[in-house]
């Protein structure tokens, strides 16, 4: 079996090829750029429909998806006649949220006759199964994930985000389309006065996939940078939904964890 990765930015690609035993074929929108991952195949919304047939000619049965992608603005003079038929219920998908363009797009490609995997079927180890990876929480810890987990759930089920901070049961920020970065930075830019005494428990971050979010593609992502994101927080550990968040190398996010005193629990 033939598999194209379709990548956008970010570190997810380069960590999924490095873990799949065979390299697939590499395909990256025009405008994004993957880091340290070279591409063999440029294509164009506009032209999704030669980039499908592309596909199919070089043997490919099988796509995946990985790395993150904003909404392309559309050039209408560039759009052939197959592609034309295919755009209209993309575009009306992508004016009701993420979850809709995504299912959109994975219509499109199994139309087209290709299989869609996720990351848990081309590298399973990057989805780490129940169980600490580095600490212990505290009782004040593990309520304080149980309460960031029903802000997330609540949130997927609006389309928007997958992750929250929360101390001694207060919510201190959730996730939006800035980003996970953009929410811990906010939050290590809290004025004390805002924030409980760090003594009775210095606060989580939990992230998980929407409710009945499709595993195959746009899952969660953790990775290093996002523990020292954490750390300079003021928060005790980063807690996820087991199986259902990829975190781009387990092996090094245990190791710092160790440095940097953080728990790191995938939370079944």
């Amino acid at each position: 079996m033939t598999t194209a990765l379709i990548v956008g930015t970010g570190s997810l690609p380069r960590a999924l090829v490095q873990a799949v035993p065979v390299r697939p074929l590499i395909a990256a929108f025009d405008a994004f750029t993957p880091e340290g991952v070279d591409v063999d195949l440029r294509f164009r919304i506009e032209r999704l429909g030669p980039f499908l047939r592309d596909l199919q000619d070089r043997g490919v049965t099988r796509v995946a998806f990985a790395g993150a992608i904003h909404r392309p603005r559309l050039d209408p003079a560039l759009v052939d006649p197959f592609t034309a038929e295919l755009l209209p219920p993309l575009i009306a998908a992508m004016r009701g949220g993420d979850d809709g363009a995504l299912r959109a797009v994975l219509a499109i490609f199994e139309d087209a006759g290709f299989a869609i995997a996720g990351v848990g079927d081309l590298a399973p180890d990057l989805l780490p199964g129940a169980g600490f990876l580095h600490g212990q929480a505290t009782q004040t810890d593990t309520a304080d994930v149980a309460r960031a987990a029903t802000i997330v759930a609540a949130l997927g089920t609006v389309d928007v985000g997958q992750g929250a901070v929360v101390q001694q049961g207060l919510c201190l920020a959730v996730e939006a389309l800035p980003g996970t970065d953009a929410m811990l930075r906010s939050v290590a830019s809290l004025p004390s006065t805002l924030r409980p005494d760090p003594a009775q428990g210095r606060g989580v971050f939990y992230k998980a996939a929407k409710p009945g979010q499709d595993l195959r593609i746009d899952l969660p992502t953790l990775g290093p940078g996002t523990l020292h994101l954490a750390a300079e927080a003021g928060l005790a550990g980063i807690a996820w939904q087991a199986g259902h968040v990829i975190c781009l190398d387990p092996a090094a996010m245990t190791a710092l964890a160790a440095e940097l005193g953080l728990f790191l629990w995938s939370r079944p």
